[in-house]
């Protein structure tokens, strides 16, 4: 175990997330470095690094497979170089940040901690160039709609759930959303059906839903409701034959990721702010969605940052990563981390 390896006292927690501590003089409060397992990509993809001169190509390797190698080569810089905090430091790979995870390894963390939080930091890709303090709220939808199914000759013109569907959608995508508040929308995966030539019994769409304020966020999930009522009623009217059966719908939240800010005059961004400085670095804020919503939204500070080098492609088969400029993140991480932790002036073990 690579964080065993550097000292630290590493356990695996019900949700799955693998915490290293290091203690500090004092462990009555701590600080979290953490970096997301998961990728969006099923366990059977082939991740295989592929290198081309300085570039290397692999499915997650910059999201986050960047930001997990920092976590641990900060984590070995700290104990190479003899340093105590002062106070405690949770290195954290969790679980449960791409897709429908919900943010779940997060969740157990500050759950687990939260009396204890001095503040969270989130490695997340490679970027240097902005820093994210604000999280961006967002909602998953999945929408069922079910009807008799049948064969499509000899059935044809019973209440069809993938055209009610699409009906739906259709309606829904002609919503109008606001430029201000940032407000966006986004049919991710629709399923349904088992031949071409059956009428199918079930259709499924999953929706992503974000907005920079809650109330646009819920007046969109109200417009997806409304829409795909509408799509199913339509649906309904249009049948030519009714005496097989009726459509049946529901709409349920797959996640719901909390909004949150953090202060201006917050601690963790002024230690931030001066890791830039030393490095030579300027970074824009950001707002997001990232671990860092959950602490954000409970009032603990947090912030999400790359950890050095370039990528691109990210939730692609053609993700890349290239290592040049690596140090410079990983001394911002470094610095940053320390800076909200403090450091002890003489290490006592």
């Amino acid at each position: 175990m690579l964080l065993s390896a550097v000292g630290l006292e590493v356990s695996t927690d019900k949700t799955g997330n693998v915490i290293g501590l290091l203690r500090g003089t004092s462990d009555k409060e701590l600080v979290v470095l953490s970096a997301h397992l998961d990728t969006v990509f099923p366990a059977d993809t082939d991740v295989k690094v592929h290198r081309e001169k300085s570039r290397m190509t692999a499915p997650g390797i910059s999201d986050n497979g960047a930001g997990l190698a920092a976590l641990v080569a900060v984590a070995r810089a700290i104990h190479e170089a003899r340093i105590q905090p002062q106070r405690g430091i949770l290195f954290v790979a969790n679980v449960g940040e791409e897709g429908e995870g919900n943010l779940r390894g997060m969740r157990a963390v500050v759950d687990a901690y939260r009396d204890r939080l001095k503040s969270v930091i989130v490695l997340d890709g490679s970027s240097v160039e902005h820093v994210t303090t604000k999280a961006l709220a967002s909602r998953r939808m999945e929408v069922v709609i079910s009807g008799p199914g049948g064969h499509s000759w000899s059935d044809f013109g019973i209440p069809n759930p993938i055209n009610a569907l699409v009906r739906g959608s259709v309606r829904f995508i002609n919503t109008r959303v606001p430029s201000s508040p940032r407000t966006t929308f986004n049919l991710g995966q629709i399923e349904g059906g088992t031949s071409v030539n059956s009428v199918p019994y079930e259709a499924r769409l999953k929706v992503d839903l974000r907005s920079e304020n809650e109330d646009e966020l819920t007046r969109l999930e109200t417009a997806l409701r409304d829409c795909i009522a509408a799509g199913v009623r339509d649906e309904a009217e249009a049948a030519r034959d009714r005496s097989k059966g009726k459509l049946e719908w529901k709409m349920a939240a797959l996640g719901s990721r909390p909004g949150g800010e953090l202060a201006v005059n917050s601690p963790l961004l002024a230690a931030l702010r001066t890791a830039d400085e030393f490095i030579h670095n300027q970074s824009r804020v950001e707002r997001a969605s990232t671990d860092a919503n959950i602490p954000l939204s409970l009032g603990i500070d947090a912030i999400a940052i790359g950890a050095g080098g370039n990528g691109g492609g990210a939730h692609s088969l053609q993700e890349w990563y290239e290592s040049s400029g690596r140090e410079r993140g990983l001394q911002r991480v470094l610095l940053t981390l320390l800076g909200s932790s403090g450091i002890a002036t003489e290490k006592t073990r």
